[in-house]
């Protein structure tokens, strides 16, 4: 079973100040977000991390190495987890930008709509999804930690749950933020979602795939009992209406 932390990187003064980095480079932590790399080192502790990938900007690379440093890890660059390619809308106030009609339209179809002379979100989300799946398949037993950002987070945690991406910005991913989700028998389970709390090592892979299958028989039995209609029983037959 793969164990995957999904990171977003600590704060920098343009998410502070409401400007869209997307591939800027050079922007870096501020203090409050050096101080949040060395919290979320500590957080992770009691996580034996097997690998620590990033994306290569360097806010998300500096706080990949704060994770690492203490393990001795070496932080691996993957352009797949980098951030969304904005295009034109790059370095721009989000103020600013949030009066166009295509800011509308990102939030209401963000699975068709075109960063001006960028990529779609679709786009990105395949291309981290991709990069994951990759990175899972080379640690199918181990716990692994990939540090990259808010949007690319949300698509991929979308994909995970099978939720269209036009929903994904229900789903709300902040600075030094961790989610996860393990890879199991049965497929992909989101343990926690943009947790800024303690966390607790991972359970043994048996001890996993018995809740997982435990769980299944539940839904299982769930279902069962959801399709039998009131007053009746297992055996007798429900009628729906004309087929």
């Amino acid at each position: 079973m793969t164990q995957l932390y999904l990171i977003r990187h600590a704060l920098t003064d343009w998410v502070s100040n409401g400007q869209l980095a997307g591939w800027t480079p050079g922007i870096h932590l501020n203090e409050e977000g050096h101080k949040q790399a060395e919290s979320l080192a500590q957080r992770l502790e009691p996580i034996p991390l097997a690998a620590i990938y990033s994306s290569p900007l360097e806010r998300a690379l500096e706080t990949a190495q704060a994770i690492a440093g203490p393990r001795n890890l070496t932080v691996q660059t993957r352009d797949g987890v980098g951030e969304v390619r904005y295009g034109e809308w790059t370095a721009r106030p989000l103020k600013e930008l949030s009066k166009s009609d295509t800011w509308l339209a990102v939030q209401v179809y963000p699975s068709g709509t075109r960063f001006p002379g960028g990529e779609t979100l679709r786009e990105a989300q395949a291309r981290a999804v991709t990069e994951i799946d990759a990175i899972c398949q080379t640690h199918p037993k181990d716990a692994v930690a990939v540090v990259s950002h808010a949007d690319v987070i949300k698509a991929v945690v979308a994909h995970y749950l099978g939720l269209h991406l036009d929903l994904f910005q229900r789903i709300v991913i902040s600075p030094a933020s961790i989610t996860i989700v393990h890879f199991g028998r049965l497929g992909p389970w989101l343990i926690r979602l943009n947790e800024t709390g303690p966390l607790e090592p991972p359970p043994k892979e048996d001890d996993k795939d018995s809740k997982q299958e435990d769980g299944k028989e539940e839904r299982s039995k769930a279902g069962i009992e959801e399709s039998i209609a009131p007053g009746a029983t297992a055996t007798t037959p429900v009628t729906t209406g004309p087929s």
